[in-house]
């Protein structure tokens, strides 16, 4: 039986890599302790599996020595600037994968002359937050009084992601890489991130997170498109951020945008309950208890230490209850997941043989013609 040369660090690297011990995959692979000690060497199909197992580029194995991944946007999710931890396999191919919907979106936009987004960098950090907050919810005929017409905070953050589709930002949700049901991502790693571009401005929003934040990190990463900031959301963004400028900035415009200050201050009763105020408050204004909370501080209602307690508590219990929520439909979820502005472009694009089907399926993350079929239909692409 044919064996291959690797070198035990990189076996080591790809497993450290993956985030997976040795004791989870040695059922798997009984070998893989004697692989590590470079005393026996897999074979190549054996290889191919651990690659897999792994989520490592087979490629990667056959090198010197473990390549030096870097993300390809900045890095928000930094302490002091510290960075908080190596990129998973799973946040890099759902970057990668977006780069290359953005690449597809970009080149489609030139071929069909749509213009680009005004909105994209037209600010920066000098920019006083209030009217930063303004310009954006006239951007995107952000109406508060219409918001509190919605039944729920969750109808109305889905009417928030077709505003920004509408303004032409392609919005992409999702809990998985790619079409993976096995592979969710890790709120607790990234709450999203944001490649900035005048003609495909993207953000891409966690899935796996709650729905209340979910909110804030859609309102978050358009005021980074609004600096042409490119970049990845830390999961404490909301609490942490006071010591970075850009995104402490951020912080204050998605607020602003979500629920103005002026209309946060006017309706908080510093004497009521917090809990029952926050929540009194998001029914009025149709935003999640996260976005009340982080008001609520900004216009001193609670003080630092009390916001963070208060912000983290509320979260668990929102998490608590994401667990009992249903994927939904797995079509319309295409849409959601690839952002359904780009899946209408792309859908249209192959059925007028701009695109190949094969490219289409892989952008789409379908695998059957008859799935592609039910993802043009429910887009309206056809009747």
């Amino acid at each position: 039986m044919n064996r291959v040369e690797v070198k035990p660090e990189l076996l080591y690297w790809a497993r450290e890599r993956s985030g997976q011990t040795a004791d989870y995959l040695h059922d798997r692979f009984p070998k893989l302790h004697a692989w590590e000690r470079g005393s026996e060497l897999p074979t190549l199909k054996q290889l191919e599996d651990f690659a897999k197992a792994t989520h490592t580029p087979i490629g990667y194995l056959f090198l010197e020595e473990p390549p030096l991944e870097k993300l390809p946007i900045a890095d928000f999710r930094t302490i002091g600037g510290v960075g908080l931890s190596r990129p998973s396999p799973d946040l890099l191919e759902t970057l990668y994968l977006c780069q290359q919907r953005q690449d597809w979106y970009r080149e489609e936009a030139h071929t069909t002359g749509e213009s680009p987004l005004a909105l994209v960098g037209s600010m920066d950090t000098s920019t006083e937050v209030s009217a930063a907050g303004a310009r954006l919810r006239e951007a995107l005929a952000f109406d508060i009084d219409q918001r509190r017409e919605a039944p729920t905070w969750s109808d109305a953050l889905r009417q928030f992601i077709g505003q920004a589709d509408a303004l032409g930002i392609l919005v992409m949700v999702s809990g998985i890489v790619g079409s993976n049901t096995h592979r969710k991502l890790d709120p607790e790693e990234f709450r999203g991130f944001v490649l900035s571009d005048p003609l495909a401005p993207l953000v891409f929003i966690n899935g796996a997170d709650t729905k209340a934040a979910q909110m804030f990190t859609l309102a978050h990463e358009i005021a980074h498109l609004c600096l042409g900031d490119s970049g990845l959301l830390n999961p404490q963004a909301i609490v942490i951020a006071n010591h970075h400028a850009t995104e402490h900035w951020c912080n204050r415009v998605a607020a602003e945008l979500l629920l103005p200050a002026a209309l946060a201050r006017k309706e908080f009763d510093q004497d009521a309950d917090l809990n029952a105020e926050s929540n009194r408050l998001a029914r009025i204004f149709k935003v999640s208890t996260l976005v009340v909370l982080r008001r609520i501080y900004d216009v001193g209602g609670l003080n630092h230490e009390d916001f963070q307690s208060a912000y983290t508590k509320e979260l668990n219990r929102l998490r608590v209850l994401q667990k009992a929520q249903t994927g939904g439909n797995a079509i319309s979820n295409v849409g959601s997941r690839v952002s359904k502005r780009l899946a209408r472009a792309l859908v249209l694009s192959t059925l007028e043989g701009r695109t190949s089907y094969t490219e289409s399926f892989r952008l789409l993350g379908v695998g059957k013609m008859s799935t592609f079929e039910k993802v043009a239909k429910s887009l309206g692409v056809v009747a």
